[in-house]
């Protein structure tokens, strides 16, 4: 049973931790509450059933491809929506909420309510002891993580992610530094989204896709960046851990509506103590 929970809390980790690090690296730059991020979640998970049924390529040449869709979306919306927004959190939030419903509904006019099937990829399992790993589970897991490693390089190791934490830390500076950030917040915005594209691309074939698949994502990924602290990429990195592991622990025993109560628990006691989060700043 400790070996299947770690085979839980791995691949609950993993996901967590790329869709929580699309959604603090928006707000921390852009300081948006992406309410709509779940939807960039179903777009990656629905971009493969595209890719598959409709285009008849096989899972891993489209999954990049669908990742890239969400990402070039949320490139789109940042520019036609999101800049207008630009320092009003409220307003940002409000259309943002609007932007998921909208996504949602079209989905649902395009694909119908009924989720699509979606092909497993990769078959079998690999046994470690009494536990039994899944192969599309340990490669969805290495993926998230890979992709997770990548965004820190980037961000920590690349001009874009210097100019990236410049502006998420001191916007007026930076432009006095030479950085635009009107040219900062899309490639932000895109790259969070991607991230969400990924994730959902990642678990389209281990999950039921149907268009109401944002809102559980949703509402764990605000979970987490909450626990780690808003804006903190560290923080949402150890929260996604930290969740995955009583996602896990608490599924096993029980059931996973028992986990996602003792995640909101584990949340208020943890804010009632630390009100900034594991770590965010004050």
């Amino acid at each position: 049973m400790f070996q299947q929970f770690l085979v839980m809390s791995m691949l609950s980790a993993a996901i967590l931790m790329l869709v929580a690090l699309g959604f603090t690296l928006i707000f921390g730059i852009m300081r948006v509450v992406n309410f709509a991020h779940g939807e960039f979640v179903m777009i990656g998970a629905y971009g493969i059933y595209v890719g598959q049924a409709l285009l008849g390529l096989n899972y891993f040449a489209v999954l990049p491809l669908a990742a890239l869709g969400a990402g070039l979306l949320g490139v789109a919306s940042e520019r036609a929506i999101f800049r207008r927004f630009g320092g009003d959190e409220l307003g940002g939030m409000i259309v943002a909420l609007a932007l998921a419903v909208i996504i949602k509904g079209a989905v649902t006019v395009i694909f119908g309510v009924e989720g699509p099937p979606i092909d497993r990829p990769i078959s079998g399992a690999i046994r470690l002891g009494s536990a039994v790993l899944p192969k599309d589970q340990l490669f969805a897991a290495g993926a998230a993580f890979l992709l997770v490693l990548a965004t820190y390089l980037l961000l920590h190791h690349s001009r874009l992610g210097l100019a990236m934490r410049a502006v998420a830390q001191e916007p007026e500076s930076a432009r006095l530094q030479g950085i635009a950030p009107w040219r900062i917040y899309p490639a932000a915005f895109g790259i969070g989204c991607l991230l969400a594209g990924f994730a959902g691309a990642l678990i389209a074939p281990l999950y039921s896709v149907e268009p109401y698949m944002g809102d559980s994502a949703l509402m764990k990924a605000f979970v987490v960046v909450v626990l780690g602290g808003l804006g903190s990429i560290p923080g949402a990195i150890v929260a996604a851990l930290l969740l995955g592991a009583i996602d896990a622990g608490i599924s096993l025993l029980y059931d996973a509506t028992a986990a996602a109560l003792a995640s909101f628990v584990a949340v208020i006691l943890l804010l009632l103590v630390r009100p900034a989060g594991l770590m965010g700043r004050a």
